[in-house]
């Protein structure tokens, strides 16, 4: 919100986050049902969840694709030209895995809406403090935390855990500049 290019920031959310800024305006909606949103330039996509806190296949694929296929149709009718997206490593529509199938659908689905710029951000593992964003710490999670580190040099950039953040700044330094579809890697976006 310090870049001097942006003039306000919009963000949607179930309830509301304890970030203050004068540019900042929160709008606590429901995904299934979105009021009337202003006109911007550009959308980021972060909803997501996983099955086991969603609580099933139907419930994960309305955060992680028809929630945020819903703001990227109404930011898009809004006048939104440029669209990042959070997706996942091995995202692809004809994916086995149920998670990656989804992501890839997604995926997708934005190319077809009409956005002169989609940047699909495709993370490793993401490595985050869960419990300050108000998320189910996961069992299991620290300690394959704690091996990936130790291992990282032996661990290929594409495959290593990445901090949340650093595929934030990947794609808020992408999306202005690029055009058409372009995928990042876990492995370009460890340098950000």
């Amino acid at each position: 919100m310090a870049d001097d290019s942006v003039a306000a920031v919009h963000t949607l959310g179930r309830r509301e986050l304890a970030l203050k800024h004068a540019k900042l305006t929160q709008h606590v909606v429901d995904f299934r049902a979105l009021p009337p949103l202003p006109a911007v330039d550009e959308v980021y996509l972060a909803l997501g969840t996983t099955i086991k806190v969603a609580g099933s296949q139907e419930a994960f694929r309305a955060v992680d694709y028809e929630a945020n296929l819903a703001v990227a149709r109404t930011t898009r009718a809004q006048g939104a030209t440029k669209a990042g997206a959070v997706s996942a490593m091995g995202a692809a529509v004809r994916s086995p895995v149920f998670y990656n199938r989804v992501k890839g659908e997604l995926e997708d689905a934005l190319v077809t809406l009409g956005f002169g710029t989609v940047v699909i951000a495709r993370p490793s593992f993401l490595n985050g403090n869960r419990e300050a964003l108000g998320q189910p710490v996961r069992p299991g999670e620290g300690l394959a935390l704690k091996v990936s580190q130790m291992l990282r040099p032996l661990i290929p950039a594409n495959y290593r855990s990445i901090e949340a953040a650093k595929v934030a700044r990947s794609l808020l330094a992408a999306v202005p500049s690029s055009t058409g579809r372009r995928v990042m890697l876990s492995g370009e976006m460890q340098q950000a």
